[in-house]
Formats: C-alpha cells, sequence, structure tokens
C-alpha cells in the first residue's frame, strides 16, 4: 500500500511514544490524521503542534477499553475526513511484577488497553474498511514480547503475545475473503517513551510497592526504554513495511536468535530457559 498524501490514518495512543513518532512522521507525509490517547491534555497540545505545521489533524480523549469510545472515534474519522485508510491499534501500559502477585484489578486493567483496545479498534473500524472498497491497513501494536516470553512481565506478556495471534488470525480472515484491506502487526524492542509511569501509576492506585526485585526490573526497564529507538525513527520503518507489504513489521532484529531458540525449544519440546536477548 503506498503512502499518499491525503490518506486518512487513525492513531491510538498517539500523545507518547510510538503513537506520538507515528503522529508527527504522518503528518510531515502530509497524512490526514484522526488521533486519540487517554491524556486528553497531552493530546491536545500534539494535535495543536501539528496543526500549527499545516497538518490537517482531529483529536478526541478516549479510553480504547471502552467500545463506544473507539465507535465515537471511528464516527468523528468520517465525519472530519469520510473515511479511514490506515488505522494504528498502538494504545498500550506496562505491568510488572511476579504473576500471582499483581492484583486482579490491575490484571484486567492492562488487559482491557492492551489486548482490549486492539480488539476493540478492529470491531469498531473493520465494517467501516471493508464496505469502504478500498485498500486499507489495519496496524496492531504489539511488542517482541509477543514473540518471546520474559519474567515479571506476565500480564504485558500475555497481552501481545495475543495480539500478534489476533493480528495473524485477522491476517487470514482477510486473505480468505481477497479483501482490498490488510493487517500488520508491529513487535518492536524498545522505543523511548514513558510507558514505565503507567506501570508505576498502576501500582499506586492499588497501593502496591513494588518488591525488590520488581524494583530492580523497573528501574532497568526504565532505564533501557528511554534509551531506545527515536519513535520518529521507527515511524520510518513501519511505512516503509507498509509499503512494501510486510505483515511482520520489526524494527529491532538482534533478538531473532531468542525467537529462535524458543521455536527449537517448542519443536524439541525441550524445557524453555530463559535467556536475556539484546534489543
Amino acid at each position: 500500500m503506498r503512502i499518499e498524501r491525503g490518506l486518512v490514518a487513525v492513531i491510538t495512543g498517539a500523545a507518547g511514544g510510538i503513537g506520538h513518532g507515528l503522529a508527527q512522521e504522518a503528518g510531515a507525509r502530509g497524512l490526514r490524521l484522526v488521533l486519540s490517547d487517554v491524556d486528553g491534555q497531552r493530546l491536545a497540545a500534539l494535535v495543536d503542534n501539528l496543526q500549527g505545521q499545516g497538518v490537517e489533524v482531529a483529536g478526541l480523549a478516549a479510553d480504547v477499553g471502552d467500545p463506544a469510545q473507539l465507535d465515537a472515534l471511528r464516527d468523528l474519522a468520517v465525519q472530519r475526513f469520510g473515511g479511514v485508510d490506515l488505522l494504528f491499534n498502538n494504545a498500550g501500559v506496562m505491568q510488572t511484577g511476579f504473576s500471582w502477585e499483581i492484583d486482579a484489578a490491575r490484571w484486567q486493567s492492562l488487559l482491557a488497553i492492551n489486548l482490549g483496545g486492539v480488539i476493540n479498534g478492529i470491531r469498531s473500524f473493520m465494517p467501516l474498511l471493508l464496505g469502504q472498497q478500498r485498500p486499507a491497513q489495519v496496524i496492531n501494536t504489539a511488542s517482541l514480547a509477543g514473540l518471546v516470553c520474559s519474567p515479571m512481565l506476565g500480564p504485558y506478556t500475555v497481552s501481545k503475545q495475543a495480539v500478534v495471534a489476533l493480528s495473524e488470525t485477522l491476517h487470514y480472515e482477510l486473505a480468505a475473503l481477497q479483501s482490498q484491506v490488510s493487517a500488520a502487526v508491529l513487535c518492536p524492542g524498545p522505543v523511548a517513551s514513558e510507558i514505565m509511569a503507567s506501570n508505576q501509576a498502576s501500582n499506586q492506585a492499588s497501593n502496591q510497592a513494588a518488591g525488590e526485585a520488581t524494583g530492580q526490573l523497573d528501574a532497568l526497564l526504565d532505564s533501557s526504554i528511554r534509551q531506545g529507538m527515536d519513535p520518529r525513527a521507527l515511524a520510518c520503518e513501519v511505512f516503509a513495511g507498509i509499503e512494501a507489504g510486510r505483515f511482520w513489521l520489526l524494527p529491532h532484529k538482534n533478538f531473532k536468535p531468542a525467537l529462535e531458540r524458543r521455536l527449537n525449544s517448542i519443536l524439541e519440546e525441550t524445557n524453555p530457559v530463559f535467556e536475556m536477548a539484546d534489543a
């Protein structure tokens, strides 16, 4: 699918990290944008910034875990621009800790956003995309955690592996329909963002203090993520992958030996052994 001026892109989780990079790059390429984020203040600042650059953009503060709010985002795109060409189901949060120590509320909250947000985006937008009778694409943001597993990232890993499975299923369904709509899944490693702040906020909301092991992991992850790939550079790779027609969007390549070890362990029926993968 060619990325051309005037196409309409919807991006969730647009106010920071990957979503912010996608919005900036899409705007620079002349796309018209419909952006959402749960943080209305940061979203408004982004919309103002893009409008100052001459980008046609609309914003809607929305919780992707609520199907009605995704319906409202779709309706805004239709009302403002007449349709949608690219849907980036991107919003996501982080949760760390031992799987059994993370309470039910925090499990459900993360799954509602990381997985439910993708499900709701697909359910809200797919009838529109199919009915337009023209090329369009759905790009779901997963993670390297969608392909390999790590300790103390249970909810995040579960959600991201489910996003990969859902994306692949969607790919097969669209192929069976011989549809002009296609699907892709983005599985990045560390990308510069403040996603770990969502982990801290979740813990504070549940009055849950991080244990020593979790605290050390949080510090390591936060440092790695903040020093990660520039979101704008990642966006350039994403758009290149879309134009190349790739389903697997894998901007970080060094994880592949870890994935190969995991696949070999499955095929050979050996017990998995965790080894830190380079980003």
